[in-house]
């Protein structure tokens, strides 16, 4: 009788990061026909700015670049509640401050730290995939709150109101994740007393910050310093693969989220972090600001040119760098939609079933942070493409 194989564990079955998925068929669309024209990444098209850079070189030659405190460099730290200091004019220090390996470090460990297994977490729908699965992997219970148009795509206190008991937690995210739309600053608010209130811990996922278009977003803890808010050098700071983030902390999550963070990575990457504190300097800024008005650029070359690709209706994104439109009209099967129009168009897409279990099958999202050039290309081509005539 052959030796009994473990694995894989029942946890581990859960739905894919689509969007990955996509990149590999992409990659084999741009090995194959060199034509590719990438709008399914939520990643800037542009470095980390020059000062992030060249502190990268110094931290190179003149630091042994070893461990550091699990939770980040003190001065970074430091750096950090200075930005959040600046920005929102919140009282801050380095003590508040968690620094993980990517804001994907910071919900894992924050999951562990916070949420029994069977414990119920709520989270919009749509919304980013990866709070789902990372929920569900480690036995939590995921409440998706339909969130339409008529919200903007995002929860509200009324719908927390509706439910027949508080549920462990609450994850929001402004601007959002496929949507690219911000809660108003009295809602969120709202929103966070009402979680204070009811024992809810709330999860304010801001790393798309810094990137919004006429607006502005607000943070969490101008309200309750109660939630975790969740920050990130990867988007507005264009720094995706230097896998940095960080979170503000209530007291009382601190120690157990440091421990996990000792076991599971032990520390987050050293050059990144001594390469991150220029990030937040004078010197990065104007790079920084010129990718956001390109990012304003290239979204309403795109919101123009919706109607007139039949991709709608769609919400003008307030933030981040995201169309979420839909496509019903075309298809009931968004994945197979982004393949035919990857394999005849070369432009990839994320098929909406990443981000809505319910009514992904017809939608999709566009990400606008490449080039503007790019952008008008891929209208050009989108266009011409038998895929959306219907």
């Amino acid at each position: 009788m052959p030796p009994r194989r473990r694995g894989p564990s029942h946890r581990s079955a859960i739905e894919p990061f689509h969007v990955m998925e996509v990149l590999k068929e992409a990659g084999t669309r741009q090995r194959t026909h060199g034509d590719l024209l990438l709008m399914c990444v939520g990643q800037p098209s542009t470095p980390a700015p020059r000062a992030v850079r060249e502190a990268a070189v110094t931290a190179l030659e003149s630091h042994t670049l070893g461990y550091t405190d699990a939770t980040g460099l003190p001065e970074l730290r430091e750096v950090i509640a200075g930005h959040h200091r600046q920005w929102y004019g919140l009282e801050v220090t380095g003590e508040d401050v968690m620094v993980m390996t990517g804001s994907s470090g910071v919900f894992s460990t924050l999951f562990l730290a916070a949420f029994e297994a069977g414990d119920t977490v709520a989270m919009a729908r749509p919304g980013y995939p990866a709070y789902r699965n990372s929920l569900s992997a480690l036995g939590c219970r995921v409440l998706e709150l339909d969130c339409g148009p008529g919200t903007g795509y995002q929860p509200t206190v009324a719908m927390l109101e509706a439910l027949s008991e508080p549920p462990a937690g609450l994850i929001v995210a402004s601007p959002a994740n496929p949507t690219g739309t911000v809660i108003a600053a009295e809602e969120l608010a709202a929103i966070a007393r009402w979680c204070e209130e009811h024992g809810c811990l709330l999860i304010s996922d801001e790393i798309y910050h810094g990137i919004t278009y006429g607006t502005s977003a607000t943070s969490a803890w101008q309200t309750s310093r109660a939630a975790v808010v969740v920050g990130s050098v990867s988007k507005y700071f264009s720094m995706t693969g230097w896998r940095l983030g960080w979170a503000l902390v209530p007291p009382h999550l601190r120690r157990s989220m440091e421990v996990l963070a000792q076991n599971l990575t032990i520390c987050p990457p050293a050059v990144s972090q001594h390469a991150a504190m220029a990030a937040f300097g004078q010197d990065a800024r104007p790079e920084l600001e010129g990718h956001v008005r390109r990012y304003a650029e290239n979204r309403d070359v795109l919101t123009a040119a919706l109607p007139t690709l039949g991709l709608g209706p769609a919400l003008v994104p307030d933030g981040a760098f995201y169309v979420w439109a839909d496509i019903g009209h075309l298809t009931q099967d968004s994945v197979a939609w982004c393949q035919g129009v990857l394999a005849e168009t070369g432009v990839a897409l994320t098929p909406g079933v990443d981000f809505d279990v319910a009514a992904g099958h017809r939608t999709v999202r566009l990400s606008f942070s490449v080039s503007t050039e790019e952008v008008t290309e891929a209208v050009r081509r989108l266009s011409a493409s038998a895929w959306l005539s219907g």
